[in-house]
């Protein structure tokens, strides 16, 4: 019950979020997902104090999608790999048409975080958003 609620919960979220979101003019987005990138490239086995700190700042930032949002969140409660409910939200994510490829592509090494980012994971974060 509590998944499926939270799979409502991520579509409804998805369908206004993504569909008015623009890479080229939303700078502020852009920079969010350059540095929840930046700090999934950096995680071993959780985000540092300093890292949690900042996704908390992009957490609470009302100006920026929901779905940057729920990213950060999801990030931020990495204790080895994401939780069920987190990786949940990814797949989601992943699956929403309206998400951008770079976004999804995030969503994906986020979903499948294990200790720390493969280097391969690392080569794709850093040219998600140049």
């Amino acid at each position: 019950m509590k998944m499926t609620l939270t799979k409502k919960f991520v579509a409804i979220a998805l369908l206004g979020v993504f569909s008015q979101f623009s890479m080229a003019q939303n700078q502020a987005a852009i920079g969010a997902l350059q540095e929840i990138a930046d700090i999934v490239a950096s995680i071993s086995h959780f985000p540092s104090d300093a890292d949690k700190a900042a996704l908390a700042n992009i957490s609470n930032n009302d100006s920026l999608p929901q779905g940057i949002t729920m990213i950060a969140g999801v990030v931020s409660s990495i204790n080895h790999s994401p939780t069920d409910q987190g990786k949940q939200m990814m797949a989601s994510l992943q699956e929403a048409a309206q998400a951008p490829e770079q976004v999804k592509s995030l969503a994906r090494i986020i979903a499948n975080f294990n200790h720390m980012p493969s280097a391969e994971d690392k080569t794709t974060l850093a040219q998600l958003f140049p």
